[in-house]
């Protein structure tokens, strides 16, 4: 079993998307050819490294990715391969400039399961957050936000407090004066 990611920039997706017609990538219907295909290795059968590479160079895909986390089909965990002139030519740089996106090997945790994962990343090697990272994130951004809402309305009492017990003393003034006979107010 193997799996494959496409990623296909300035095409349309089809309204209903979850249509079995819909569940595969046809060049003619696209337009184009996807801009980076990623296959991810499960088993030595596959034909990643000749068969599919020489299929997706012919369709003049820009980008083959091979992410083959048990080194089962190469001495790689990742292989990164760019379309030059109709073969692909292995790259070190793990950006690709036309798709404006990079991956990355990350450890770390995803849907419950730490291992070794394949990220998108920016050109500083700056992650993209997946969706749970992003809810994540926005958690935390409303909490600061609601602590800092909260620090500003202990502060405003704080003020209220001392505003009203200036008031207290200024009332005891006036009172302390009159009780001398002394008018406040000249």
């Amino acid at each position: 079993m193997y799996k494959r990611q496409l990623v296909s920039l300035d095409v349309q997706p089809p309204a209903e998307v979850w249509e079995k017609r819909h569940r595969s990538y046809f060049i003619w219907e696209y337009g184009k050819p996807p801009d980076v295909v990623i296959e991810i290795v499960s088993n030595r059968v596959g034909g990643e490294l000749d068969k599919k590479r020489r299929g997706y160079a012919r369709l003049g895909i820009p980008y083959y990715i091979i992410y083959d986390p048990e080194m089962q089909a190469s001495k790689q965990t990742l292989l990164i391969l760019e379309l030059r002139g109709g073969v692909y030519a292995e790259i070190t740089e793990p950006w690709l400039p036309l798709v404006g996106l990079g991956v990355t090997l990350w450890q770390g945790k995803y849907k419950d399961i730490e291992a070794t994962w394949l990220r998108w990343c920016e050109i500083d090697g700056e992650l993209l957050l997946t969706g749970v990272e992003l809810a994540q994130q926005e958690r935390q951004r409303a909490e600061r936000e609601r602590q800092r809402a909260e620090r500003e309305e202990q502060r405003a009492e704080r003020e209220e407090q001392r505003a009203e017990q200036e008031r207290q003393r200024a009332e005891r003034l006036v009172a302390q004066l009159r009780a001398l006979g002394i008018d406040p107010e000249v």
